[in-house]
């Protein structure tokens, strides 16, 4: 690695004979395999050259050190701290004292493996509940994880405080609460807690259709996927993923997870596993989204193990998570200077079920398109289609009444 590096045998032979030099061409060799550039890779030997002689020279070759012990001996090179700790976390020479377990951290587990193993729902169904099951106990203050003394009246207090103004919105308490039902419903069959606690837990009372799902029009899209034009790698990567949640209606988790074999480019065939229900739908590729997705591979795509389609743009490369591609299309959505209820993934979603309904798809049609598994979440698409609604109201009843 260091003769890849360096340019001089001297200088190189330096290196080799340094403390921890076969730990920092491990860790050279693992920066590299994540795409780091080999101008970062030199500037980071000679960065690992200073850690080892102010922690390496200093300590016995496989002591394991504390943060504090880190800190102190990196203390003359304040600046290279993160990069130390990086490289001998790598390298397994830091202690670390492990992080408190939550008070209900047993319980929680024991519930993410019933709904695993007994009611075999999705892992993001199991991660979702947990994550709101444990926030709610933290508002609860349970610190001791015993859960005999949590009432309906402290429960429906919090749940009310949640949904004073400011706070959260009706439809996500009710999320929090179909979560924490579910949980008491658990703990009470092991008698973790008082019985009845779950089913005395209210829903808030959320209306039908209260809420309009709105997304850019497909005018504002053309705009969007018109400002990815160009040659810069960023817009390369970009365009097709706008296509895929505008062309397709897929969800952030959907599109993240796609990988290099979900794509038959000899049947032009889109293979999609749904994010929540893990079903697989099978798409025909489009030859607008297929020629940009060919380019973003070609041009822009490192070379990389990973079979993930969308990968980072900057080292260290990795896929591609949801939340990545929510500033992928956020940031130019919000360009666009228009108003919607939130800029993210599933705005465009919106907006492919609204182009869909004014193409005169059926609400069944849309519904498998985006993927839905009941008719309900589709049906509140049925208000977008105003100009229909208009239809409906100035129908003349030709005297019947």
């Amino acid at each position: 690695m260091f003769d890849q590096l360096f340019k001089y045998p001297a200088v190189v032979a330096h290196y080799c004979n340094g403390p921890m030099s076969k730990e920092g061409i491990a860790f050279l060799t693992h920066l590299a395999n994540q795409g780091y550039a080999w101008s970062t890779l030199g500037r980071t030997a000679s960065s690992l050259r200073v850690i080892a002689q102010a922690i390496g020279s200093a300590s016995p070759a496989q002591k394991p050190l504390t943060l504090a012990e880190v800190k102190r001996k990196m203390a003359k090179h304040g600046s290279l701290y993160p990069l130390a700790i990086r490289w001998l976390q790598f390298v397994g020479r830091v202690q670390q004292a492990p992080a408190p377990p939550a008070p209900c951290a047993k319980k929680i587990k024991a519930f993410a493996n019933y709904m695993d193993h007994d009611r075999k729902l999705s892992p993001q169904t199991i991660y979702s509940r947990c994550w709101f099951v444990t926030r709610f106990l933290d508002r609860l203050h349970v610190t001791d994880g015993c859960l005999h003394s949590i009432t309906p009246c402290r429960i429906d207090t919090v749940l009310q405080e949640m949904l004073a103004p400011g706070g959260y919105s009706r439809k996500t308490v009710q999320t929090f609460t179909t979560a924490l039902r579910a949980f008491f419903r658990f703990a009470e069959a092991r008698g973790w807690c008082r019985k009845g606690l779950a089913a005395s837990i209210p829903f808030p009372r959320v209306f039908s259709l209260a809420s309009l799902p709105l997304g850019p029009s497909w005018d504002d899209v053309r705009r969007l996927l018109a400002m990815t034009e160009g040659d810069e790698p960023s817009n390369i990567r970009a365009r097709p993923i706008l296509m895929l949640f505008a062309i397709y209606g897929l969800r952030a988790g959907e599109v993240s997870c796609l990988r290099l074999d979900d794509f038959d480019w000899e049947h032009e065939l889109l293979r999609v596993v749904a994010s929540k229900s893990r079903r697989v739908r099978t798409y025909p590729l489009i030859r607008s989204v297929g020629d940009a997705i060919l380019r973003y591979l070609r041009e822009v795509r490192p070379r990389s193990p990973y079979r993930e389609v969308f990968l980072s743009l900057k080292a260290p490369l990795r896929p591609t998570k949801p939340g990545g591609l929510w500033r992928v299309v956020g940031k130019r959505l919000r360009s666009l200077h228009i108003s919607l209820p939130h800029y993210g993934p599933h705005a465009l979603r919106h907006a492919c079920a609204t182009r869909l309904l004014a193409a005169g798809l059926s609400l069944k049609e849309i519904g498998d398109q985006l993927g839905h598994a009941h008719p309900n979440s589709t049906r509140v698409y049925a208000k977008v289609d105003l100009a229909g609604l208009r239809q409906v109201a100035d129908f003349d009843m030709g005297g019947v009444l």
